[in-house]
């Protein structure tokens, strides 16, 4: 079920939260995933975006449960058992796509790299900004937030995050479900994926990991790098090139 608002449209996913999308272009479906304390906007600002629409590509853009437009549970077991990911298959699902490509970003990486595991219509994926660590359901980055959104921990790094999201109006419990529902793919389940990957993050970006190692990890990906650090790279027309040549090959 959906319903519009402004140029995008709300869908009502598995257990009734509404998730904020919008479709742009006409040709092969790609779905962009958004990372951390971003929303489907900071997409709709890169290259990329728009090289995939000029391209030919149906470009699907959503903001993730807890962000921008979308719902907000409020409760950690609003964001549990792959959550995100069955919001995206779901939207799929209600916009017919029989195969789709994606690609996400940071954490939104980490979203897709469950719903290859989860969604066989998924030809070809990108994931973006992220190395192997996130494979680890004790990642210390990860409970590292966790820690630092609950009061648990204070360090100089973190209390400048959340500052930051506070001036960004944003919700520091709806951040802190996000990192403690986050989602964790084994290396052995990446090892069972039969399609397409590319792994790209920037040059001097080992924030989550190795690039190298991630790929590693797949029997079908191939790795690049390209100018940037994790918060730029995807900003710049190396990556849009990398990205659009890759699903360009793999429709």
């Amino acid at each position: 079920m959906t319903t519009t608002k402004s140029e995008g449209k709300y869908f009502t996913s598995f257990d009734g939260a509404k998730i904020y999308y919008e479709v742009q272009g006409q040709g092969q479906p790609v779905i962009l995933l958004h990372g951390f304390r971003n929303t489907m906007q900071n997409w709709k600002t890169k290259l990329l975006y728009q090289d995939l629409i000029k391209n030919n590509f149906k470009v699907v853009v959503l903001d993730l449960r807890g962000n921008g437009q979308s719902e907000k549970p409020k409760t950690v077991a609003g964001y549990e058992k792959d959550a995100e990911a069955r919001d995206v298959m779901g939207l799929a699902t209600a916009l017919g796509f029989k195969s789709y490509q994606i690609a996400g970003y940071s954490r939104g990486a980490i979203v897709t790299a469950k719903l290859l595991t989860l969604d066989k219509r998924i030809s070809a994926a990108v994931l973006g900004g992220m190395g192997e660590a996130f494979t680890n359901p004790n990642w210390p980055r990860r409970l590292a937030f966790v820690n630092a959104l609950s009061g648990k921990e204070t360090n100089p790094e973190f209390e400048e995050f959340k500052k930051s999201a506070r001036e960004q109006g944003l919700d520091l419990q709806t951040l802190l479900f996000q990192q403690q529902a986050q989602p964790s793919t084994s290396p052995a389940e990446l090892a069972k994926v039969q399609i397409p990957v590319l792994v790209i993050s920037g040059q001097e970006d080992n924030d989550n990991g190795s690039a190298e190692e991630l790929a590693k990890l797949f029997k079908t990906a191939t790795v690049k790098r390209v100018p940037g650090v994790h918060n730029n790279a995807w900003q710049n027309a190396q990556f849009a090139e990398a990205v659009l040549t890759f699903l360009q090959q793999n429709k």
